[in-house]
């Protein structure tokens, strides 16, 4: 299998953690792409995935897969535990709606902050932003404020349980502490109140397929 992604940013780590958990990184060859120098929004790379977002996962039929989720999908599926997806009803039904959460209130909300409302990547993305999306004191605040509501609700979530989803670290967990790193790039701060989304935020980072993505 390969896997179209770049090093280091919040939705290719969110992968590169799940391939560590379920130990697949000998069955997968990392192809790098060129976020910066817009090469996600290059015909070549929009023939694989049109919505022009990584990663993507090629499967070694040729097939490929984009969005995290369905991507988490199939490598959960691939081998048995750690399961990240449930395996109960009500676990895959709880996961699901916290992954839902977590992307839209931290990574989407971030996402459009960083870069519509900064300078984001740099000037080469500058033509593919929506223009509407330009006002930093208004769009983009907007957006920045629902970040730091999401980290509230987070931070309320975990005070009663150990992980996003219950009991286990999964999928979602590994979206929340992906929007946490994004946080962080654009200059987000986790409010101080938050002791409980810092304290979680704080134990996943020890984990060994956090502190050592594929």
């Amino acid at each position: 299998m390969k896997i179209y992604d770049i090093p280091g940013f919040p939705s290719p780590l969110r992968i590169r953690v799940v391939i560590a958990e379920k130990a697949l990184a000998s069955r997968i060859e990392f192809i790098k792409v060129d976020l910066p120098a817009a090469e996600h929004k290059q015909s070549a790379f929009l023939a694989i995935n049109p919505t022009g977002t990584v990663p993507v996962l090629q499967l070694d039929d040729g097939t490929y897969l984009s969005e995290c989720t369905a991507i988490t999908e199939y490598l959960d599926n691939l081998e048995g535990n750690p399961t990240l997806t449930g395996t109960t009803a009500k676990e895959k039904g709880l996961i699901h709606m916290m992954q839902k959460r977590a992307d839209d209130q931290l990574i989407d909300a971030i996402g459009i902050y960083f870069h519509h409302a900064t300078d984001g990547l740099g000037a080469q993305l500058k033509p593919y932003k929506k223009p509407e999306w330009s006002d930093r004191t208004v769009w983009g605040q907007m957006h920045r404020d629902k970040a730091i509501s999401g980290m509230k609700y987070f931070d309320e979530v975990l005070k009663t349980q150990p992980y996003v989803a219950g009991d286990q670290f999964s999928m979602a967990d590994i979206t929340v502490w992906a929007g946490l790193i994004f946080a962080g790039f654009a200059q987000i701060a986790i409010p101080q109140e938050c002791t409980a989304l810092v304290a979680w935020n704080a134990k996943v980072s020890e984990r060994p397929s956090v502190k050592n993505p594929a």
